[in-house]
C-alpha cells in the first residue's frame, strides 16, 4: 500500500493524455448509458443514449465499494437514484430517490458547493426524470405505463437502451441505467460534469471533510482520516472484490487477534483512495489480466520497465532491434530461415545486454520495482498471490537470465507489405526467443486448457522469472511429450506443433541451464552441434535427416503426406532403435526414386546419415531405453540447419550440391 500510494504521487506528474491520467481520489469509474442535458436553471433540454461510455464520477466510501443495498453516489447513478418518478412507472427495484436527493442536497448547502451541482438538484426536485426521457424516447412502458423489461421483436428493433444496458436471463431493468449529467452554460467549454475538473476538486474538498473517523495511519505513521469502506472496481468497473476488507463482524476477518478491525488494519483515506486508484491505473495500463489473475511490474517513479511475462521477441521488436538473423530477400518466402553460420547464442545475447543496459541507463541504481499478482477466490474478496520489491538492477538482470538461459528459435508469423498495393503477405519467422509463459500453458496442456490451470501454470512461472527458481520438471516433460505426439496435430494444425517444438525445446535448454544438480547442468548451443556424441541428440538429427530425405521425394512426385519420421516420432521416442530400423526400411523407396532426380542432394544426405551413425557408440545406438527430450534439439537443429540450404525441393538445376 505504501509503494502504490508513493506510485500515485509519482504518477500524478508524468505528462500523460487526459484518458491515461491517475483517477482523482473520491471517485469512481462506471459504465454510463443516459446522458440528460440541463440548463444552468435546472431546465431539461434533450436527452441521449450512451454506448460503451465510461466516465468518472464522484463517489463515497460506500457507494465506491456497494454490491447491494443503499448507497448513492453524489452526483452520476442509476435512474432507480436520481428519478423521482421511478415508482410511478412500476420500477421493478427499490427506489432510493430519497437519500440521493439528501446527499446531493448536503453538498449543495456546504462551502464546496458548485453552480452545475446545484442545477442538477433543481432538476431532480421536479421529479420528472422518467417522464423527460420517455417523451424523448429513451425509455420506454407498456401499455399500463410500467417500465418495459424486455423489448417485443414484433415491435420492430430493440432500441439503444435495450441493447446497452446488461441481461439477466432475458430480461433487464431500465432503473439500472446510469444517468450521468451535461449542464450547459453560456461561454462553458466543459459542459460534460465527469469531464470538469472544478466540480471534481469540489467534491474532493467536501469528502474529505465528510469523515469523523480520525486515528493513526499505518502507512504514513500520521493522524488523519481513516477509511473504513476500501474502494473495489480495481481490475475493471464490474470487480466487485476488495483488496483490503474487514466489516465481517461475526466471522474470523480479524476476531481472535484484535478487538476491532481498526487494531488489525487502519488506513488513511487519502492513502486508500490513492493506492487502489494507482493499482487501477497500473493493471489497466500496463497490466497482465488472465481471467480474474491479474499481474502488474511498475517503477514507483513511474519509469518505463520492460514487462516480464512478455517473450523476448515482442521485447526487442518493440525497441527496434534487428533479432531476427535472416538474409533480406527481393522475393518473399514461406520461411525465412536462422544463419546458422553466426553464433546465435552469442549474437541474441549481445543484443538482449543492449536491450536491458538501455534501461539502466534511464533508471537510477536505487530505483524500486515492484511485481505484484493478484487473484480473486470468491466474488468480494482479493488476495495477492505473489509480491516482491526489488532494486532495477536486479529485476533487470533477472530478466536477461531468464531470457538469455529459456531461449530458443521460435516460430512466429509477421505480416510484409506488398509493393502491388495486394493484402500484405504473412512470413514465417524463427527468432531466437524466450516462450511466452502463456503459451508454455498451452504447450503443456493442450490449446484447450482451463482458465484455472492456465492460473496455476502461470503462477508456477512468475518465480522463475524474477527469483530465478529452477523451472518446474513436469511442465518441461509435459510439453515434451505434446512436441513428440505429431500425429496427435491435425493436417492443418502443424504450425502449431512447430509452435510447441520450439517451446519444448526452449524449456528443456533452460532447465538444464539452471538445473538444480550442478552436475547435470549443460549449457546446449541453438544452432547445430555436430561435434556433440549424446545418444539422445544423435538420435534426434537422424529423424531429421531421415524426414528431410522423405519430404524431399515426395514434393518431387507432387505428394501430400506425412512423413514415415513425422508417424512414428512418438513411437521413435520410447523405442528409438527398434523404430529407426522401421524408419530405414520405408525410405529406401524414396532413395531409389531420388537418386534419378536429384542425385546430388541424395549423396550429401546419405554422407550426413553415415556421418551421424558412425558418431554413436555402439551400446548407445542399440540401447532399448526411450529418449529424453533432448533428442528433439538434436532434431531441431537439424531442420534449421537444412533451412539454410541453398537447394529447396522446387529449384530447377539438376540438385548436384547443396
Amino acid at each position: 500500500m505504501e509503494k502504490l500510494y508513493h506510485t500515485y504521487e509519482a504518477g500524478l506528474l508524468l505528462d500523460l493524455p487526459l484518458e491515461q491520467r491517475l483517477m482523482p481520489t473520491s471517485h469512481t469509474l462506471q459504465n454510463a448509458h443516459i446522458n440528460i442535458v440541463i440548463d444552468g436553471e435546472g431546465n431539461f433540454k434533450r436527452a441521449s443514449v450512451l454506448e460503451k461510455t465510461q466516465i468518472i464520477l464522484p463517489a463515497t466510501e460506500s457507494s465506491a465499494s456497494r454490491s447491494s443495498g443503499e448507497a448513492p453516489h453524489p452526483l452520476a447513478d442509476k435512474l432507480q437514484y436520481v428519478a423521482k418518478d421511478y415508482e410511478d412507472f412500476g420500477g421493478k427495484k427499490k427506489a432510493y430517490f430519497e437519500g440521493y436527493k439528501k446527499q446531493l442536497q448536503t453538498w449543495c448547502e456546504s462551502e464546496h458547493a458548485h453552480d452545475k451541482v446545484r442545477a442538477i438538484y433543481r432538476y431532480i426536485e421536479k421529479g420528472a426524470v422518467i417522464r423527460d426521457l420517455l417523451a424523448n424516447n429513451i425509455v420506454f412502458v407498456d401499455s399500463d405505463n410500467i417500465l418495459l423489461t424486455q423489448w417485443n421483436s414484433d415491435d420492430g428493433e430493440a432500441p439503444v437502451l435495450f441493447k446497452v444496458l446488461p441481461k439477466e436471463k432475458g430480461m433487464l431493468d431500465q432503473g439500472s441505467a446510469l444517468v450521468c449529467w451535461t449542464v450547459e452554460k453560456p461561454s462553458d467549454p466543459s459542459a460534460d460534469t465527469w469531464k470538469d475538473g472544478t466540480i471534481q476538486a469540489s467534491w474532493i474538498a467536501y469528502d474529505t471533510l465528510d469523515s469523523s473517523s480520525t486515528g493513526l495511519c499505518y502507512i504514513t505513521g500520521q493522524e488523519q482520516t481513516l477509511s473504513t469502506n476500501h474502494p473495489a472496481k480495481i481490475r475493471h468497473s464490474g470487480d466487485k472484490t476488495k483488496l483490503i476488507s474487514s466489516n465481517d463482524t461475526s466471522g474470523y476477518t480479524y476476531r481472535g487477534r484484535f478487538l476491532d478491525d481498526g487494531q488489525a488494519s487502519a488506513i488513511g483515506f487519502d492513502v486508500s483512495q490513492k493506492a487502489h486508484n494507482a493499482l487501477r491505473w497500473l493493471i489497466s495500463r500496463q497490466g497482465f489480466r488472465n481471467g480474474d489473475q491479474a499481474y502488474v511490474s511498475w517503477a514507483v517513479s513511474g519509469n518505463s520497465i520492460p514487462k516480464p511475462l512478455t517473450d523476448a521477441y515482442s521485447l526487442l521488436e518493440t525497441d527496434d532491434f534487428d533479432l531476427v538473423i535472416v538474409e533480406e530477400s527481393d522475393t518473399l518466402t514461406p520461411e525465412a530461415p536462422l544463419n546458422q553460420g553466426v553464433n546465435l547464442g552469442q549474437t541474441y545475447a549481445i543484443q538482449l545486454r543492449k536491450y536491458m543496459a538501455g534501461y539502466a541507463a534511464k533508471l537510477s541504481p536505487n530505483e524500486q520495482i515492484i511485481i505484484m499478482g493478484i487473484d480473486s477466490a470468491t466474488p468480494g474478496r482479493m488476495g495477492i498471490i505473489y509480491y516482491r520489491e526489488l532494486f532495477s538492477h536486479d529485476f533487470l538482470k533477472s530478466l536477461e537470465t531468464w531470457h538469455s538461459q529459456f531461449a530458443w528459435p521460435q516460430r512466429h508469423t509477421k505480416e510484409i507489405a506488398n509493393t502491388t498495393g495486394k493484402k500484405p503477405k504473412t512470413q514465417v519467422i524463427w527468432p531466437i526467443s524466450s516462450p511466452v509463459p502463456m503459451a508454455i500453458a498451452k504447450a503443456a496442456y493442450g490449446e484447450n486448457v482451463t482458465d484455472n490451470l492456465k492460473k496455476k501454470v502461470i503462477e508456477r512461472l512468475i518465480p522463475c522469472i524474477i527469483d530465478g527458481q529452477p523451472f518446474p520438471l513436469d511442465l518441461v516433460i509435459s510439453c515434451v511429450r505434446k512436441a513428440t505426439n505429431r500425429v496427435g496435430y491435425a493436417s492443418d494444425a502443424q504450425w502449431l506443433w512447430e509452435r510447441n517444438l520450439g517451446i519444448a525445446c526452449a524449456l528443456y535448454k533452460g532447465y538444464h541451464q539452471r538445473h538444480p544438480n550442478l552436475t547435470q547442468r549443460r549449457d546446449y548451443a541453438m544452432a547445430l552441434e555436430e561435434n556433440y556424441h549424446s545418444r539422445d541428440y544423435l538420435y534426434g538429427r537422424l529423424l531429421a535427416i531421415a524426414e528431410r530425405i522423405e519430404d524431399v521425394a515426395l514434393n518431387i512426385s507432387g505428394e501430400s503426406r506425412p512423413t514415415t519420421a513425422a508417424r512414428l516420432m512418438q513411437r521413435f521416442a520410447d523405442r528409438p532403435f527398434e523404430t529407426w530400423r522401421t524408419i530405414e526400411l520405408a525410405l529406401q523407396p524414396y532413395i531409389q526414386r531420388l537418386r534419378v532426380s536429384r542425385a546430388g542432394f541424395l549423396t550429401n544426405q546419405l554422407r550426413e546419415l553415415d556421418n551421424v551413425q558412425a558418431m554413436f557408440k555402439h551400446d548407445d545406438f542399440t540401447r532399448k531405453a526411450a529418449l529424453s527430450g533432448e533428442f528433439l534439439l538434436g532434431y531441431h537443429c537439424q531442420r534449421q540447419k537444412f533451412k539454410t540450404k541453398t537447394e529447396t525441393t522446387d529449384e530447377t538445376s539438376s540438385g548436384d550440391s547443396e
